[in-house]
């Protein structure tokens, strides 16, 4: 069998939706698991609607997702030229084949395809046998010469010997005139292997560009991380036969294949994407996590904001990692760490005014904090926990006012990393401040 060779052939129309990213990695990962060639072809003879802008995005997407091209615009290789608008004699020569076959004839300017009128047998990878039959004879050249769909993709597919052509459901009833057109240049047909649609969050009816987390640059933007994006995508319509979910990216092309791939269509879940970004976000080193923390934070005018030490802001985002469900959130997350004038949260502060006596509590918090060891969490669990004893307290008792005063919030990272990041002088003039702000109206309780 001749080595595989898959393509993905989108057009530069609009922003990179999740259903041509999931085709996309569908075939990259085929080519992968197979060793074979994965080639980008670019269907650009739309010209009204084609933009160079949206030609960029589809490339820099692929290269954000990881989805190298072997062979493709930008990276050469054998079969070009790899963009249709580039490939207008090559149309000619086949369109000459046809025509000297007796296969075309002319009507109205737009040249016609004369269709065999036989049963076309497909035997889909995915979808198993699919017999049908075209009934009319289509257009190939429309009447202002520029080719048709059909014709230059069946074309390409020839010329560029893909082996396998894998693309999503909604493509099946073309397959009937791809394969007439096979057959009447008389050429040997790729395997089709359709794939599951994938399905909006809510309601019937496939995801489109204007759905709700339907485009890629949107992710990008938001800082998910790309190896959680491909993971994510994967499962949207194959799953391995042990139900893992989270598998690092050699393990899913060691065990993808066309037979695992589902007939079922695909509901598409932003909460689980989002719930497996957090997974990868989480399983980062602190090194990694600082990386990629950085840049997003440098993005959004953050640190031109604060203009923290690197060392203070490794501290704080090795501390909130785990905390931190996404880098959207990390802005509003860790910013009690980076000025002394935050906000106190309302229902937070209910909480506190609800039990026992939080200044007195922060009070002796605050007469005692000169003897505090710094060193580690540990030691200033020990602290705390000596502090409570010699006043028949618990340490909760000091923790949830403290919590409040250091970042106005009732959530957060542990309270003593919290404290051992922000340091002895800051908790100091947190307490103060809390005292100053919130302590009239608590005594007047």
């Amino acid at each position: 069998m001749s080595p595989v060779r898959v393509r993905f052939a989108p057009s530069p129309t609009g922003f990179f939706h999740i259903g041509s990213a999931r085709t996309a990695l569908f075939n990259w990962l085929y080519a992968r698991h197979t060793g074979g060639t994965f080639v980008l072809r670019i269907e650009d003879t739309d010209k009204e609607r084609n933009s160079d802008e949206f030609l960029q995005v589809i490339y820099d997407s692929l290269r954000w997702l990881g989805l190298n091209w072997d062979e493709g615009p930008l990276v050469g290789g054998g079969f070009g030229p790899y963009r249709q608008s580039e490939r207008a004699d090559i149309y000619r020569a086949y369109l000459d084949k046809l025509s000297d076959a007796g296969r075309t004839y002319e009507r109205e300017g737009a040249t016609f395809f004369r269709i065999s009128g036989k049963p076309q047998i497909i035997d889909d990878a995915i979808r198993g046998r699919v017999e049908r039959t075209e009934e009319k004879d289509f257009v190939i050249i429309r009447s202002d010469g520029n080719p048709v769909f059909h014709f230059v993709n069946v074309v390409d597919d020839i010329a560029m010997k893909i082996t396998h052509v894998i693309r999503g459901e909604d493509h099946l009833s073309n397959t009937s005139k791809h394969t007439e057109l096979f057959q009447a240049f008389g050429a040997p047909m790729p395997v089709y292997a359709h794939i599951p649609l994938i399905l909006k969050q809510h309601g019937p009816g496939k995801m489109s560009k204007r759905d709700q987390g339907a485009l890629i640059e949107e992710y990008q933007r938001r800082g998910f991380q790309p190896e959680a994006l491909v993971n994510f995508l994967c499962l949207l319509g194959w799953s391995p036969k042990n139900d893992q979910e989270k598998m690092p990216i050699e393990e899913i092309i060691r065990l993808f294949d066309l037979p695992a791939v589902h007939q079922g269509n695909a509901r598409f879940d932003e909460k689980k994407m989002a719930h497996m970004n957090m997974a990868y976000l989480h399983a980062m080193t602190p090194d990694q996590y600082y990386a990629v923390a950085a840049k997003y934070l440098g993005g959004t005018g953050f640190l031109a904001l604060h203009r923290p030490e690197e060392e203070y802001l490794r501290s704080v985002l090795a501390l909130c990692q785990v905390k931190v469900r996404s880098l959207e959130e990390l802005p509003a997350a860790i910013g009690y760490f980076f000025t002394e004038d935050f906000p106190y949260d309302a229902k937070s502060a209910e909480k506190i005014r609800s039990k026992g006596d939080p200044c007195a509590r922060l009070q002796e918090f605050l007469d005692a904090l000169t003897s505090a060891d710094f060193s580690s969490d540990a030691s200033l669990e020990t602290w705390l926990q000596g502090l409570a004893a010699s006043k028949g307290m618990s340490t909760s008792d000091y923790i949830h006012p403290g919590r409040f005063a250091f970042s106005g919030g009732s959530a957060g990272p542990t309270f003593y990393g919290v404290l051992r990041v922000i340091g002895p002088e800051r908790a100091g003039r947190r307490i103060r401040r809390f005292l100053g702000i919130m302590g009239p109206s608590l005594s007047a309780q």
